[in-house]
């Protein structure tokens, strides 16, 4: 595979280059190390594209863990304790979750536990590779990554997700590079508060956006249609 496009959000790539060398040519030789075409195991149902043989999601999220992990990277999670009182949550977001299981306490409040798990993490750095749903996306780049960074644990995070072109490929439900791009600029120039990289990947042999849309007459690509 290869990376197709990147964005750094908070200069979040110019800080890996510098304060992690390597690091990025490491992601780099994994993703070009996963053959994309090995994955291509799913049999599509949908009438679009009955019998096409697809990108499987879990498949190429099997053969990520397996790069990840064999260069050192592992799971992480952040814990943290809440509590329905507004005031007391901003006064103890920023805490360690003990101090913040204490502070609800002392306040006479209950502490509600609850954690995110990331999915590789190394030299504080997360990487979060990501074949679901948009939803999925947006609560790794608005929530996760800002969960750890809040908690100290990281100091950056990389989303990783397939171009538009490669999910085009894929069964109609994952998100894509383009769209999270989109809702990163729309947000503002410190949303969210946390340095990212967002990655697109695409196989080695994915066609170009161009060829995408010519193949598909430009109908997937550029629909005027009213919400």
């Amino acid at each position: 595979m290869k990376i197709g496009a990147y964005h750094s959000h908070l200069n979040g790539w110019e800080w890996l280059k510098v304060r992690r060398p390597g690091m990025w040519e490491e992601i780099e030789g994994i993703i070009a190390a996963i053959d994309a075409e090995a994955a291509r195991t799913k049999e599509s149902r949908e009438k679009t594209m009955m019998g096409r043989m697809l990108y499987s999601p879990d498949d190429l999220n099997a053969r990520f863990h397996a790069g990840f992990t064999a260069a050192g990277w592992k799971v992480s999670y952040a814990t943290y304790y809440m509590t329905a009182d507004y005031e007391l949550v901003r006064a103890t977001v920023t805490e360690p979750p003990e101090e913040q299981r204490r502070q609800i306490l002392a306040a006479g409040k209950v502490p509600i536990y609850s954690y995110n798990q990331t999915d590789f993490v190394k030299d504080r750095v997360a990487v979060e590779v990501q074949f679901g749903k948009y939803s999925f996306i947006a609560y790794d780049l608005f929530v996760k990554h800002m969960a750890f960074f809040v908690g100290d644990v990281i100091d950056l995070g990389i989303e990783i997700l397939p171009t538009k072109a490669m999910q085009s490929q894929m069964s109609s439900g994952p998100g894509y590079y383009e769209h999270a791009l989109y809702s990163i600029v729309r947000q503002g120039r410190g949303v969210p508060a946390v340095p990212l990289v967002l990655v697109g990947i695409e196989a080695a042999t994915t066609p170009s956006l161009e060829e995408v849309a010519a193949e598909e007459g430009g109908v997937a690509m550029d629909r005027h249609e009213e919400p």
